[in-house]
């Protein structure tokens, strides 16, 4: 580890930040923001693992002195659903799955615009393997850019489908529960303190009872539950999300929500449950794209969705349902979300889908044979260019991490405020502009402290033998 006060006694460094008491304390604001942090993030992301880990410090605690705290939405979920906040807006959960300083820098430009305080920036498990960003670069990512934007407040961040795989969970069902526990500890040790657990992989729809069909669902979402609990901060309740329904499988409907929550209540016993569940009610992730690269129409059940919604809040006190699979839904559709009393919609695809239409030419070519070389597997029969690269093209994100970063201000400039534009007008659809004042009264964030790294004699000597490999 290298000595995090070393960057103290570098030029104008000093100036900037000191040290208090073990605090970080910003002097220069100004210049953090406008030069301090763009470099930071970028060794937080792109350096040596022993700077990587200096610049995390270093952006953890910048953060913390300027008001960035990570924190739980549990408080204003668990006020909606004792009805003493009215479900009136329905949160964002977005998923950056790459350019990811780029893309919180125009949500949070958005948010601090319009007073929305009630946004959630998560990953799941399978993204965090194919764009290469773990828990703690992620979280760190987005401190520096609501750093730079000059956002302050609670910062949700949040674990999107920490899912059992049927697949692996039938080779090995420990093994499979060790890696979700395994993930969930380190997203929590990250900041990540909000986790969307996602066992409905285990629903099986032969079995002759609801309550049959849901049993491995809610027993080990119960079980995960009390993991989380064990293992969550002091003064820290972290808000855990349910799942009834695979994505892009079989509409839920009331009466698994109940057979499901019954017995997720039975199995989980006295400690807090979950504040959310999430079901599907007609998407896909990503959408499904025609031959010639359009998106196919989305046919949502939003009936079902408003039954949902009010059987969670009203018989369970949760806050609501949580959609799937949306941000590719035509603009005038997001305000049904409100009126259909969803509390959380999740929103991934439509953001790449921006970036890509803006790419330059030549860059998006690059991409696209790296994906006829390495994914040409992947490749059903019959299936068009467009939707080969429509559905495989997620995958470029790890490989291209650093290409994406760097490309030039004159490329990503465009594509922050065509993002910011895209976020604005989610939020106010959403109903969440404005919802600043109100997280703050709901929400009280604890400081996430992290010790002053204390390099010894054997990690210095670790180091070197690390550059020298």
């Amino acid at each position: 580890m290298i000595d995090v006060r070393d960057r103290l006694r570098r030029p104008r460094w000093g100036e900037a930040l000191a040290l208090v008491d073990g605090r970080v304390e910003v002097r220069d604001p100004v210049w953090i923001r406008a030069q301090g942090i763009d470099e930071l993030v970028h060794q937080a992301v792109f350096g040596s693992p022993p700077e990587r880990a200096e610049a995390r410090w270093w952006i953890y605690g910048i953060a913390q002195a300027l008001g960035i705290i990570p924190a739980s939405i549990h408080p204003l979920y668990a006020a909606r659903g004792r009805g003493e906040i009215p479900p009136t807006f329905t949160v964002p959960a977005m998923n950056l799955r790459g350019m990811t300083y780029d893309m919180g820098r125009a949500a949070f430009r958005a948010a601090r615009r319009l007073e929305a305080g009630a946004v959630i920036f998560e990953i799941a498990r399978s993204e965090i393997g194919y764009t290469d960003q773990r828990p703690e670069e992620y979280a760190a990512v987005l401190m520096a850019a609501a750093v730079k934007e000059g956002f302050t407040g609670p910062l949700f961040l949040q674990g999107d489908h920490f899912q059992v795989s049927a697949k692996a969970y039938a080779r090995d069902p420990e093994k499979e529960l060790q890696a979700v526990r395994d993930l969930t500890a380190e997203a929590i040790a990250a900041g990540f303190y909000n986790i969307d657990i996602d066992t409905s992989t285990l629903v099986d729809l032969s079995q002759p009872t609801l309550d049959a069909q849901q049993r491995l669902n809610y027993t080990l979402c119960a079980a995960l539950t009390r993991y989380i609990r064990s293992i969550e901060p002091p003064g820290v309740t972290i808000s855990v999300g349910g799942e009834i329904g695979e994505v892009g499988g079989k509409n839920s409907t009331v009466e698994e929500l109940r057979a499901f929550m019954d017995g997720y209540r039975r199995e989980v016993g006295e400690v807090v449950g979950i504040s959310k569940i999430s079901v599907q009610t007609g998407t896909t992730h990503g959408g499904v794209v025609l031959p010639d690269g359009t998106l196919a129409q989305v046919a949502i059940d939003f009936e079902a969705l408003r039954a949902l919604s009010r059987a969670a809040r009203l018989e369970y006190g949760l806050a609501g349902a949580v959609q799937h699979g949306a941000s590719t839904l035509p603009e005038e559709a997001f305000h049904k979300f409100v009126e259909c009393e969803a509390c959380e919609v999740h929103l991934a695809t439509g953001f790449q889908n921006l970036v890509f239409e803006m790419l330059p030419a030549a860059f998006r070519e690059e991409i696209y044979a790296y994906l006829r070389a390495h994914h040409a597997d992947e490749r059903k029969p019959g299936e068009t260019d467009e939707q080969f690269y429509y559905k495989t093209r997620k995958r470029a994100w790890g490989p291209f991490k650093q290409a994406f970063w760097e490309l030039p201000e004159e490329v990503r400039g465009p594509i922050r405020e065509a993002l910011e534009a895209r976020f604005a007008l989610l939020f106010e659809r959403l109903g969440v502009a404005g919802t600043r004042e109100l997280v703050a009264r709901s929400v009280r964030p604890v400081p996430l402290l992290r010790p002053i790294p204390m390099p010894t004699a054997e990690t210095k000597a670790e180091e070197v033998e690390g550059l020298a490999d």
